[in-house]
């Protein structure tokens, strides 16, 4: 067998993120996005080789829900996978059939409509189910444990209110994201506690939307586009479920994953020119800074006046379709260098994109990208 095949991300294509899509359903969200990605690269449903798809039952409401939406997703007599996990993980697997030369174009979906569901049901049903369950520890309250042990190795709550009204402010420039108002920084950190130390702002806020990105082998990539994106890394890990057992303060398997990445990219992470994460909260994001490599521990606050451009895009605390946040993040990213004027920057080359799931974030996906 021959050394893995280039893989590139040749188009993307995404909804607006919305607090609610109430006027529209999870087929309308899929196949307008579709659509569009389709007509962006100029190709067909028949150019396709498989599609894989990220969503969740849970959220959705009924099991096997993938199978509601194969019209939707253009999957009729394709090679159709199910990833239940963050969109991130599905680009991992479609990047790998086609590294593997088992296909030549990959299309891969990631939606989400939480305003439809309890998103704190959700991460409830992925608690330790015999001593954390029954006692009510959820996502919230782990988001609030991580971020009293970040401040304990020296963050604060106005480094997380700073963070937070940083995230909104770039949202705002974002026209994927439906926002009436940023909240500045004094309203943040005076709002209502949620988990302490974190205030309803501090925490990502569920969206509605869904996004497409299009993979495709060397050869077919360049025919496609003129500014191919190449995935040069890829690397995951799972950290323990049971939150007590976790390594307070730091994210072993973000560390993890983020070394996988690095390794098979030759990437030093200081060196990134664009770093879009997904925290699920101000703590989270800052704590992911760190284990990514891209600051010192207790010190991921310094990141966002580094070389390294961090979360144009806004990132998760303005918006988070679960289970297609780290999908965007990565459409997010493929804009940035394709079209780096538009975002300010000067001649962008890397990129690093982060994925977290769980409660806690207890799994995370690391991209790397180069131009």
């Amino acid at each position: 067998m021959g050394a893995p095949r280039s893989v590139a991300v040749v188009a993307t294509a995404q909804t607006e993120l919305r607090s609610a899509w109430s006027n529209a359903q999870h087929v309308d969200l899929i196949s307008s996005t579709v659509m569009r990605l389709l007509r962006i690269a100029g190709i067909g449903l028949a150019d396709v080789d498989f599609v894989i798809d990220s969503g969740s039952d849970v959220l959705d409401g009924r099991s096997i829900s993938n199978c509601g939406f194969l019209g939707a997703m253009g999957a009729h007599h394709k090679e159709e996978s199910r990833v239940e996990e963050d969109g991130l993980w599905a680009a991992t697997y479609g990047a790998t059939k086609i590294a593997a030369g088992a296909a030549e174009i990959g299309l891969i979906i990631a939606y989400s409509k939480p305003s439809e569901s309890d998103v704190s049901l959700f991460y409830a049903s992925q608690v330790e189910p015999f001593y954390q369950r029954p006692v009510g520890f959820d996502h919230l309250a782990a988001s609030g444990l991580q971020a009293q042990q970040y401040i304990r190795m020296g963050g604060s709550e106005a480094d997380f209110a700073k963070v937070t009204a940083r995230a909104w402010e770039q949202a705002a420039q974002n026209p994927f994201v439906d926002i009436e108002a940023a909240p500045s920084e004094q309203e943040i950190a005076s709002g209502e506690m949620v988990a302490a130390p974190l205030r309803r702002h501090m925490m990502a806020r569920s969206v509605d939307g869904c996004v497409a990105v299009l993979l495709a082998g060397a050869e077919v990539a360049r025919g496609m586009s003129s500014q191919p994106v190449w995935i040069t890394g890829m690397g995951s890990a799972m950290d323990n479920h049971a939150f007590p057992v976790r390594k307070p303060g730091r994210l072993e398997a973000c560390e993890a994953a983020a070394r996988a990445a690095y390794n098979r990219a030759g990437l030093d992470p200081r060196s990134a020119s664009i770093a879009e994460v997904s925290g699920s909260s101000a703590a989270g994001e800052l704590m992911v800074l760190e284990a990514l490599g891209l600051s010192k521990p207790g010190q991921g606050f310094d990141t966002y006046s580094g070389p390294t451009a961090i979360n144009l895009s806004g990132g998760a605390l303005p918006a988070d379709p679960i289970m297609a946040t780290g999908l965007l993040r990565l459409a997010d990213a493929h804009r940035q260098l394709t079209q780096p004027k538009v975002f300010g920057l000067a001649s962008p080359e890397t990129a690093i994109v982060h994925a977290a799931g769980g409660v806690g974030m207890q799994t995370h996906c690391v991209v790397t990208l180069g131009v």
